[in-house]
């Protein structure tokens, strides 16, 4: 029997709860729920990245602060809804976006500005490391950007200690261990599946390329523990539960879940980790989770091979650019309808705009754009301008203005995911969808199984989140039967019941995609162009 209102203050009282906190591109979200998967409270936290001196950032101030606001909000709509105050709860677990660079001296301090996964500069280590392994390294990846700090001589790598996540530093900060999840792990180097652990004869490789720089350490001394889902990766320490609580209401030794990336957790939130399901995360960039049942039989820059959060090969199709310009667009067209003194809600701006794109020319009229606000490797570009461009005979209207965009949010995926199907034959039974795009019904998910070609379900959980599906995995680790797999548990404890919406892909609209598709690639030049001739 389900939670109900009258026993909601018992749980919190006895510490029956889970909590899941998740850093995204724009939000960090707080939830707190049930033994049976239900919000009880939330609370968030509105942030952006910054260009500093080239490079995408977020500054420690707003990690922490936003850590801290979010989960006071979770507390204080407990504290409204059920008068009482929460002092304990059964398990966090914590999740950031995935890739990028942290890096700490032996007294902790931060050596660098925290380089996220959206910075594409370091194409030169990448394409090293690529060669090397004979795997993919994207640009992205933790490691790629700790050789583009060695190939460009950089003072502060002799003084390394240790290099995480973002996930992995708020684990950190608040436990004390150097644990991270291996969904998240590999992300940073890549995995050996047989092991569950890093691949060691990758790792020898690369000590031995640096060989001669004279650092005073190996790869394997400054990477993170590699943990599974379901294992004990600590405790809230004292320091940890004040950092957490500013209120220091909230008691140490809580148990603490395998940190996690934003991919992991998303496939934890559409119950997408067994083979041939997948996800696909939509936010300021998009990507594509697919489980595989065979290994693919070459190297692809496109497509990245990284793991599930209990350690099961996945093939990642991630573009750095997706919704920031559809959204820039939408601001324009509320900065007007205010001007002649319609002012509109969000959602109801977001919800007529998207729907007039259902009128369109399928393959949008001819128009084309390109919303990179930063590089895009799937397209090869190390920088973005977001463009839009249309010939004279182009049907230029609202409709297809707007269905172009949208095409173009997913352009850079359709390039990744086509070398998947069309060219490796990978077999997907359904692709589950999740994030902001897919609150307008049917719109988002129209666009997206036109561009993969396989049906795309919308769960009304998706909705939550990251955050869910991390205090999902906090769950896992805590409720879980001996033997039981992530599988079982998300089958059985989680999702039973639960019944997606799902939409087949329209002949027609498959076919529009395809022909906007052609006309994208075309267009790369102008782009490139854009790039070279427009300053930032």
């Amino acid at each position: 029997m389900k939670t109900n209102q009258t026993n909601i203050k018992e749980t919190i009282t006895n510490g029956e709860t889970v909590l899941g906190i998740e850093f995204g591109s724009t939000r960090i979200k707080a939830v707190l729920i049930d033994n049976y998967s239900e919000t009880i409270a939330s609370g968030s936290y509105e942030w952006e990245n910054q260009l500093e001196n080239g490079i995408w950032t977020y500054n420690l101030v707003d990690i922490i602060t936003g850590l801290q606001t979010a989960y006071s909000e979770m507390k204080q709509e407990i504290e409204w809804n059920y008068g009482v105050t929460l002092r304990t709860i059964g398990s966090i677990g914590f999740s950031a976006m995935m890739h990028g660079y942290m890096v700490f001296d032996k007294t902790g301090e931060l050596l660098t500005p925290f380089r996220t996964w959206r910075n594409t500069t370091t194409g030169d280590a990448a394409k090293e490391l690529t060669e090397l392994f004979q795997f993919n390294i994207p640009d992205r990846w933790s490691i790629a950007h700790l050789y583009q700090a060695v190939l460009n001589e950089e003072k502060h790598l002799s003084r390394i200690d240790y290099m995480t996540t973002l996930a992995g530093f708020i684990h950190w900060l608040l436990t004390g261990e150097r644990k991270l999840g291996i969904g998240d792990a590999s992300g940073m180097f890549p995995i050996d599946e047989s092991i569950k652990d890093y691949d060691k004869l990758m790792m020898k490789q690369f000590d031995e390329k640096m060989a001669d720089k004279g650092y005073p350490w190996k790869i394997a001394d400054i990477l993170p523990e590699v943990c599974n889902a379901g294992e004990d990766a600590g405790t809230l320490t004292e320091v940890g539960a004040k950092i957490l609580d500013r209120s220091q209401n909230l008691q140490s030794g809580i148990l603490i879940c395998p940190p996690e990336g934003d991919a992991g957790t998303g496939m934890v939130a559409t119950n997408s980790v067994k083979e041939r399901t997948g996800n696909v995360s939509v936010g300021t960039s998009v990507f594509s989770m697919i489980v595989l049942e065979e290994k693919l039989s070459a190297v692809y820059p496109e497509i990245d091979l990284v793991t599930t959060p209990n350690g099961s090969p996945v093939a990642m199709v991630h573009a750095n650019n997706c919704s920031s310009d559809l959204d820039a667009w939408l601001d324009l067209f509320r900065e007007f309808s205010e001007s002649v003194g319609q002012k509109v809600e969000t959602e109801k701006l977001f919800e007529v705009m998207l729907n007039k794109s259902m009128e369109a020319d399928r393959d949008g009229g001819g128009l084309l754009s390109f919303g990179y606000f930063s590089g895009e490797s799937i397209t090869g570009l190390d920088q973005g301008r977001p463009l839009f461009v249309r010939s004279p005979e182009s049907n230029f209207n609202l409709a297809n203005f707007m269905r172009t965009h949208l095409f173009s949010a997913f352009g850079a995926l359709k390039i990744g995911m086509d070398i998947l199907t069309k060219e490796e034959g990978v077999l997907i039974d359904d692709v589950l969808a999740h994030g902001g795009l897919f609150k307008t019904p049917v719109v988002g998910q129209k666009i997206v199984a036109a561009a993969m070609n396989v049906p795309v379900s919308v769960m009304e959980t998706a909705g939550e989140g990251g955050a869910w599906g991390i205090a999902i995995l906090a769950s896992y680790m805590r409720n879980k039967e001996s033997d039981e797999s992530l599988e079982a548990f998300l089958d059985n404890k989680v999702f039973e019941g639960i019944d997606g919406k799902k939409i087949f892909p329209d002949e027609l609209d498959v076919k529009g995609f395809e022909e906007f598709i052609a006309r994208y690639k075309q267009g790369l030049v102008i782009e490139q162009t854009a790039v070279e001739n427009l300053p930032v």
